[in-house]
């Protein structure tokens, strides 16, 4: 059985819980300077730089996956949402792509095994890349809107670096998170479809869309079945949202993606709004009464959160969904064609 076949065979059996945030939580540690930076000696400050904890201090991801684990995640994420060339530049730190996503990784897989022959349930290893700070589909002069700092060609070996490095790790699926920007995710799955190519297997791909207002759009424009006709080609395993909003504002959006697509719908908000202070007060039991009503309704397959959540969030929804049945995944459509022929299934 394919590592995509055995996580839908578990989604078909359950709603699965995937973990919480790590920047948050990171941030709990109160870190200093020489914490983040230990004996790597870059020349640059490194405060701020989660990413390279996992060569610096690997007992924070560690700790934190392995909190995430306790509290019910099916599926844990790599520590590496800026582990790439274009966000480690801020930091000098573009030499240690490779090394970071690798060992962030290998912390993951090693947690999910150990849980997985603890008690016979599966764990999944999602390997996490974030959009970058840049964006393909916008200029960044206002005063030349045909100006990109970056071209198409070069963020999918941007993604590709990290993709290979992951997988080397040991990740089951490469999660395309956080998408802002569409062309930015379709870089990355020309990426990860090539790396899948090379290794001569099936790669699975998770695709998370973030919004950046109430209307359901991202920032390049696309509504949410915009973002799924776009991207559905590359046969995600999984499609949903993350970051965003709370789960409130998310319910219409949720709603729609699970009556349009024919994959498992995973969906991670934050743990509500932000105060005014930037700190999130959403209790988990509030997350998780709000997000269960998706699961109730049949709308989700895989549960979790994004900024603000802890794994007494990630506990709460678990306990919460416990029993629910899960979404069941629909056909493609069929459609017919306009000369009366037999009707035929559209490719995913």
């Amino acid at each position: 059985m394919t590592v995509r076949e055995q996580l839908n065979a578990e989604a078909a059996k359950r709603v699965l819980i995937t973990d919480g945030a790590f920047g948050t939580e990171i941030q709990n540690w109160k870190l200093d300077e020489a914490a983040y930076a230990g004996s790597l000696g870059l020349g640059h400050d490194q405060k701020g730089n989660n990413d390279i904890l996992a060569l610096t201090m690997p007992e924070v991801p560690e700790t934190i996956t392995r909190a995430y684990l306790d509290a019910g995640s099916d599926i844990v994420s790599t520590n590496t949402f800026s582990a790439n060339v274009i966000s480690q530049a801020d930091y000098g730190a573009e030499a240690l792509v490779r090394d970071i996503n690798l060992a962030s990784a290998r912390i993951a897989r090693t947690l999910a095994d150990e849980y997985a022959a603890r008690d016979g349930r599966p764990r999944f290893v999602a390997g996490a890349i974030g959009p970058t700070n840049k964006t393909l589909s916008l200029s960044p002069d206002v005063n030349d809107p045909g100006f990109r700092e970056i071209g198409f060609d070069y963020l999918k070996d941007v993604y590709r670096e990290q993709i290979d490095a992951l997988v080397e790790g040991g990740v089951d699926f490469i999660l395309i998170e956080t998408v802002f920007d569409t062309l930015n995710a379709k870089a990355g799955v020309m990426a990860a479809i090539e790396a899948g190519d090379a290794l001569g297997r099936d790669l699975p791909i998770m695709l998370s869309m973030t919004l950046t207002d109430l209307s359901g759009r991202n920032l390049s424009g696309h509504t949410v079945e915009a973002f799924w006709h776009a991207v559905r080609h590359a046969r995600p395993v999984t499609i949903g949202l993350n970051c965003s909003f709370g789960a409130e504002q998310l319910r219409p959006h949720v709603k729609t993606l699970a009556e349009l697509c024919d994959t498992l719908i995973m969906v991670y908000p934050n743990a509500g709004l932000p105060n005014e202070l930037g700190e999130y007060d959403e209790m988990p039991d509030t997350t998780a009464g709000l997000v269960g009503e998706w699961a109730d309704a049949g709308q989700v397959n895989v549960l979790g959160g994004c900024c603000g959540s802890t794994p007494a969030h990630i506990r709460a929804m678990a306990d919460r969904v416990r029993g629910v049945a899960p979404r069941q995944v629909s056909k493609p459509p069929v459609v017919t064609r306009l000369a009366g022929l037999e009707p035929f299934t559209m490719a995913a």
